[in-house]
């Protein structure tokens, strides 16, 4: 740490007891390096006091500190006694109070009068508004603006007031009050400052360092260099150069230090990466060129805190890691979940009378449980995924959920005081389930959150709704995150930009440094245009990009290893542009810089089949397959032999989802349970007109008993892209029907034999004394005109019925997943003449297909070949599934079309 080393042999230098100094930092962070040189110049005296610059004003202005929530009730309190219109409520009120509070803080640190600037804001819209009272609508946006500046000239001089009479004050406040305290504080105090590793400070920090330098009662320490202190172009020296300006550096007081450090000789490398989660991947390959395995001299510079998770996943072979920067506490499970539940309370307010299922699952899966709670809601996910239920009713809810420990935290609550009560309980009961450290802190910190709102609420009476006490929370947790322990003098340390403030490190390793990250642009959140915050001396994003700019070049100045990293994929508010920061040292540092392109791009991967051996285990389970063979079976092993492996012989199944909007494969079941209702009643019967025409009237009727075999809710078809699927399924078994009605006004005899016949132990042999069992249901068999119809339904098309088997292509004719349709319908031939109560009637098999319903049955033909050269075919493709030499391989380019 050479600046602190420096100012410390300074120190000693003055005076060997260092007791006699107040040293005065940016930050806190320095303050353990501090103490670790003093250790190693065997200092044994007291140590000297450390303060913040904010923390001597604060002393300074001797008032109380308000800020965040008890500030926005207190100001809310003050606007609504006002009577000023528009009468926002609190919801309203925190949508550009917290806004224009920063500003306000702003106008009182960088400005002479708040009350000037708040009137020029005022005049101005004035200006812009000329013709205001030409026109009567009140509600243009140019009108709104100047009604709302004309009411902040009322509010925040009264707020003011108010702050004052209870002895409170804001950042901004703080600052106006210790200005005028600052030359009697700087004449008569008897203790000594030192200010170390200033760059920018606001007027009223510069009064006072400048009045206490004149009582010679300070010393200033600056760390600048010459390459951008010397170069009028350098923004990063810009507050520097000014600095020096000041009368109180003379000849007997020097400005303390200009060093010639950045154009020592560096390695500096500059990696162009394709993807932002990317660059962590790059670190263990730049660990590798690190000489120092402890990494003692070493910092990971994080711009976007984000990429720590994905950092801390990379780094595991490093032993020693200090993590200097906090995580945010928005991105972590438990708020997520906790947003969750506010967004669940604000539909409940809308009197809906159930609960959508996505609102309700997110809920149960990110908050910790105990092992009771987990056994409730699989329960509750198993029962609510079978019947596809996608809005859960009140009373299902409570009867699925009721015994869970958090059941009132998804109810609707009476009052927000009372659900701050419950998600008090709540936070501090799941405190003592096993959950790991971070999200212990996190759940601490939100019950320490709802503490404070509850707390800060109670003196006031105005009447907070869900979405506010929201909006409250989510303000407040926003600024908030994890600390991390760590060891600060050991390791790897891994810092945001501002926590380098003072330290060196031999090694920099920087991600995203990309515009829009370092700087941060013109992003200011503020209601005071660019102009204005010029006129009255206001920082704006300019003075902002300098004061990121010295910090990245002093961080570099000292180090002799640098390593830059941008993302270069555009996506988001992410440009993809590297920041300008490595652009100007790239055309203008005497540094040669080697650049590297990381591409986020992977070998193609050499797709190996899975392969599963015909083990003795597998082989018994297909002897016992073989006892109950379907064609469907036979099917799914043509479509992938894997995926007969794994539903034939393991007994797997997929998992049930929940589906929003009905899959192909259960609209075919609605319209097929919907057939198979309707002609239950026509079963053995040979039908007439009149029949027909009574079931088309009932469709709808027999729609809904397969809804219910479905275990879908009515409610489900009612609406969406469901209620025009029910409403094609109605038209497809009106155009069955009325193909058969067309046929009996033709004269025809149609006569309804049996409907899903079931069939099972039909044998096949594949050899004298070798045999399977066929078994499996046939949709529909009628008997047209003398002959005998099996009939499949189908949803998909109809392709492959026309069979050409000769015997050039007999063996493995059926080896072909585009002949399913065809091999399905051969079965069935086979089955239905092999049973007795069908022998000796001509066949005919064949295919009705949802997609084509008004073409009617489509039948299976053979164009060579007979059904006895069919199950030939069959048989081989049996006796390959049977083979034991032959093992299970993956279709990988196995699609259906």
């Amino acid at each position: 740490m050479k600046f602190l080393n420096k100012i410390i042999r300074e120190l000693l230098a003055q005076n060997p007891d260092l007791s006699e100094f107040n040293i005065v930092l940016p930050g806190k962070r320095p303050i353990v390096f501090i103490r670790q040189i003093l250790e190693e110049n065997n200092y044994s005296g007291f140590l000297p006091n450390f303060f913040t610059v904010e923390e001597l004003i604060d002393r300074i202005a001797d008032k109380q500190p308000v800020q965040g929530i008890s500030l926005w009730l207190f100001a809310f309190d003050v606007y609504r006694s006002l009577n000023l219109i528009p009468k926002d409520d609190f919801a309203d009120f925190l949508k550009w109070f917290p806004t224009l509070q920063k500003d306000w803080d702003d106008i009182l640190k960088f400005s002479d009068s708040d009350e000037a600037v708040l009137q020029y804001m005022f005049d101005e819209e004035r200006i812009k508004e000329w013709a205001q009272d030409l026109g009567e609508d009140d509600d243009v946006p140019r009108k709104k603006f100047l009604n709302f500046w004309q009411n902040m000239n009322v509010f925040l001089p009264v707020l003011k007031t108010k702050l004052k009479e209870k002895n409170w004050a804001t950042s901004g406040m703080i600052h106006e009050t210790a200005k005028a305290k600052i030359v009697d504080f700087a004449k008569n105090t008897s203790e000594h400052f030192v200010f170390c590793g200033f760059n920018a400070f606001t007027p009223v920090e510069e009064k006072l360092v400048r009045s206490l330098l004149k009582w010679n009662k300070a010393q200033c320490f600056f760390q600048a260099d010459r390459y951008y202190f010397d170069d009028e172009r350098q923004e990063a020296g810009k507050f520097l150069r000014n600095h020096k300006t000041w009368k109180e550096f003379d000849d007997n007081r020097a400005f303390q230090w200009i060093e010639d450090d950045f154009n020592q000789p560096k390695n500096i490398k500059v990696y162009e990466v394709s993807g932002n989660v990317t660059q962590t991947k790059v670190l263990p390959e730049i660990f590798k060129e690190i000489e120092n395995k402890t990494f003692s001299n070493t910092a990971v510079v994080l711009l976007d805190e984000n990429l720590l998770p994905a950092s801390l996943d990379v780094m595991y072979g490093v032993d020693n890691l200090n993590i200097t920067m906090g995580f945010p506490l928005k991105n972590l499970s438990f708020s997520n979940a906790v947003k969750q539940l506010f967004y669940l309370q604000k539909q409940l307010e809308k009197n809906r009378s159930s609960y959508y299922y996505r609102d309700v699952f997110p809920i149960l899966e990110e908050l910790p449980k105990s092992s009771e709670d987990e056994l409730i809601i699989n329960n509750f996910r198993t029962k609510i995924e079978e019947r596809n239920i996608v809005y859960i009713s009140r009373k299902l809810l409570e009867e699925l959920l009721s015994e869970l420990s958090y059941y009132n935290l998804l109810k609707k609550a009476d009052h927000t005081t009372v659900y701050l009560d419950m998600l008090i309980k709540f936070c501090r009961d799941i405190k003592w389930l096993e959950i790991d450290d971070i999200q212990y802190e996190n759940v601490s910190h939100f019950e320490n959150a709802f503490r404070i709102i509850k707390n800060q609420l109670s003196p006031y009476d105005f009447e907070i709704k869900m979405e506010t006490l929201e909006i409250l929370i989510n303000q407040h947790v926003n600024s908030e995150s994890i600390d991390f322990q760590g060891e600060p003098l050991r390791g790897l340390q891994i810092m945001g930009l501002l926590e380098t403030r003072l330290l060196n490190f031999e090694n920099v390793i920087m991600l995203s440094v990309n515009e829009g990250k370092l700087p941060l642009g013109n992003s200011q959140n503020t209601y005071i245009p660019f102009d204005i915050r010029r006129y009255f001396d206001l920082h704006t994003f300019l003075e902002n990009d300098s004061i990121y700019a010295y910090h990245f070049y002093r961080l570099i100045q000292d180090s002799k290893n640098v390593h830059l990293l941008y993302n270069a994929l555009s996506s988001g508010v992410n440009t993809g542009e590297k920041s300008r920061f490595i652009t100007q040292i790239e055309m203008e540092s005497s540094h040669a810089i080697e650049h590297l392109i990381i591409e986020n791009s992977s070998e193609p991967i050499v797709s190996q089949p899975i392969e599963i051996p015909k083990t003795e285990i597998v082989m018994e389970r297909l002897q016992k397959w073989k006892e109950r063979v379907s064609a469907s079976h036979l099917t799914s092993y043509l479509y992938n032999p894997i995926d007969f492996y794994l539903s034939k012989i393991l007994k797997t199944s997929e998992t049930d989802e929940i589906e929003e909007e009905l899959s192909v494969k259960n609209y075919g079941n609605l319209v097929h349970y919907s057939l198979q209702e309707v002609y239950e009643i026509l079963k053995g019967k040979v039908l007439k007109e009149k029949d027909l025409q009574g079931l088309i009237k009932d469709i709808d009727k027999y729609i809904n008993i397969a809804i219910e075999k479905l275990k879908h809710q009515p409610e489900f078809y009612e609406k969406g892209m469901n209620y025009i699927h029910r409403a094609i399924a109605k038209k497809v078994i009106e155009n069955v029907l009325n193909h058969d009605l067309e046929l009996i006004r033709s004269g025809n005899t149609l006569e309804i034999l049996d409907i899903e016949k079931r069939f099972e132990n039909v044998d096949f042999y594949l050899d004298a004394n070798y045999k399977i069992s066929f078994l499996g249901f046939i949709d529909r068999i009628d008997r047209l005109n003398g002959t005998l119809r099996i009939i499949d339904y189908k949803t998909a098309k109809i392709k492959n019925l026309s069979v050409k088997i000769d015997e050039n292509n007999i063996t493995d004719y059926f080896h072909n997943s585009e002949r399913k349709q065809a091999l399905q319908l051969c079965i069935y031939h086979y089955v239905v003449q092999n049973l007795p109560e069908f022998w000796g009637l001509p066949i005919e098999t064949g295919i009705w297909s949802f997609a084509e319903a008004k073409k009617g049955v489509i039948s299976l033909q053979f164009d060579k070949g007979t059904i006895d050269d069919a199950m030939m075919s069959v048989k081989n493709l049996i006796l390959e599934i049977l083979n034991p030499d032959l093992s299970f391989i993956e279709n990988i380019n196995s699609y259906s079309k």
